[in-house]
């Protein structure tokens, strides 16, 4: 008996084995599975590509050796699936174009960004934000410049725009007072330091070849209890420096410069290098300091500039100032919007603004609104809105025109089928004027929406 069951074990050996193979736990895939629930997709018969290992070790090694151009574009797909936000963008800037990868970079150190502001360009905006937090960051005499400079050959084939919200001014020592000195008033006498300059831009803006628009604002934003005027310094030598930059910045149209303290000295300084400006459109100088000196300066720019917009509001420009920028407006060609608000003008410039009306055939927008301008203003500006059929928008608002002058105002604007929008809130004129006035406004747009249609209807 014992040999014929040695004979029939070895005679069916396969057979024993795949009764036995049954009892096996680990042979059942599902089992398996079932014990390494974490990862779905793991099993013992599944092997890494060859393919996948490469790319992997592509990815591993891309800060050291970058391999990307030379890829399949599957290839190319999988590694900028997997490469890394935080690599130097010595590495990527000009290697990687692909959009999906910059969006995860922005969102990686910003969050949510609206890219729309940047021409849905993901790569710009991250150089452009980069670019912008290190000079708001940058502290003269003790960042190196080199830092900046580091950046620009990555960086100056994608900015079209720098929104300069601070500059840092030098690190000062604070002040020694003797012991009996019990003055409060010691934070504002000054004190011997270095210099206030902020960053020097001579050393960038003529290496961004691209660089569209920029704007600045010359102070310290969040000091909280740190408080200093002196944080909020435009000095003459900031001034100049910058002034050089503009000249050297041949791309530029939007430039910016807003509550920096900007005087008619520095005003002249910045105008006499954007004089015959090749592409210069816009010039936005308001919430400063400018005065009568300064606009004839503007006005000399007018002259010699191919600017389509200004804004000089919020500055201290009074009639002498505005009579010049009227001389100027009259023969100017290409200006088509005009900001003077919240300035000084009363009715001596109120009325040359006026009067150049008259000449003026392209301006389409005008904001006069809280100028101390009266009743004879608001005739003037009557006589112009006859004569004028170029003016879209106008805003003669927080003047005291008076009653008499809303009516002279509703005379004028009735013989005008051009203006489709005028602000007179806070004139002190009737409540019969406003309407009236109201009524023609409504008039001259049902005929500007008819208008345009008719001439869509033609192009088509």
């Amino acid at each position: 008996m014992h040999k014929v069951a040695v004979m029939n074990l070895t005679k069916y050996p396969a057979r024993i084995n795949r009764q036995t193979s049954t009892f096996n736990s680990a042979a059942d895939p599902r089992k398996m599975r079932r014990i390494i629930a974490e990862d779905p997709e793991w099993s013992l018969a599944v092997v890494p590509l060859l393919a996948n290992l490469c790319l992997q070790n592509i990815v591993k090694n891309f800060k050291e050796k970058p391999i990307f151009d030379e890829l399949l574009p599957g290839h190319k797909a999988f590694v900028l699936e997997k490469l890394s936000t935080s690599l130097s963008l010595s590495v990527t800037a000009n290697l990687i174009s692909d959009e999906a990868y910059w969006k995860r970079c922005c969102e990686s150190r910003w969050g949510l960004s609206d890219v729309s502001e940047y021409g849905h360009s993901w790569k710009r905006m991250l150089f452009e934000r980069h670019l912008e937090n290190i000079i708001e960051l940058f502290i003269p005499d003790v960042t190196d410049p080199k830092s900046v400079l580091d950046v620009v050959p990555q960086c100056r084939n994608y900015v079209r725009r720098l929104k300069i919200s601070q500059l840092l001014p030098p690190i000062r020592e604070p002040p020694k007072f003797e012991e009996d000195d019990s003055s409060d008033s010691a934070s504002d006498m000054g004190h011997e330091g270095p210099s206030m300059d902020h960053f020097d831009f001579s050393i960038l803006l003529d290496k961004l070849t691209n660089l569209e628009e920029l704007q600045l604002v010359y102070g310290v934003k969040g000091c909280g209890m740190n408080f200093e005027w002196n944080l909020f310094e435009f000095t003459f030598r900031d001034c100049e420096s910058l002034a050089k930059a503009l000249k050297s910045c041949k791309s530029l149209k939007v430039l910016r410069i807003q509550q920096s303290k900007v005087d008619d000295d520095k005003c002249r300084v910045l105008v006499s290098s954007l004089l015959d400006h090749p592409s210069l459109l816009e010039l936005d100088l308001s919430h400063n300091l400018i005065g009568d000196r300064g606009a004839r300066a503007i006005g000399k720019l007018l002259g010699r500039s191919h600017l389509k917009r200004l804004a000089i509001y919020n500055n201290q420009i009074r009639g002498p100032g505005a009579q010049a920028l009227s001389h100027a407006l009259a023969k100017n060609p290409s200006l088509v919007a005009l900001n003077l608000r919240l300035n000084r003008l009363a009715d001596e410039g109120g009325q040359a603004v006026a009067q150049a009306l008259l000449k003026n055939q392209n301006l389409v927008s005008l904001h006069l609104g809280a100028n101390e301008m009266t009743e004879p203003t608001a005739t003037a500006m009557a006589n112009a809105l006859v004569h004028n059929s170029t003016l879209r928008n106008l805003s003669l608002a927080c003047n005291r025109l008076g009653v008499d002058g809303g009516k002279v105002l509703e005379e004028g604007m009735s013989h005008n089928s051009s203006l489709v929008e005028c602000d007179i809130r806070l004139t002190d004129m009737s409540l019969e004027n406003e309407y009236c006035i109201g009524q023609i406004l409504r008039t001259n747009q049902s005929r500007a929406c008819r208008r345009q249609t008719q001439d869509t209807g033609a192009t088509q």
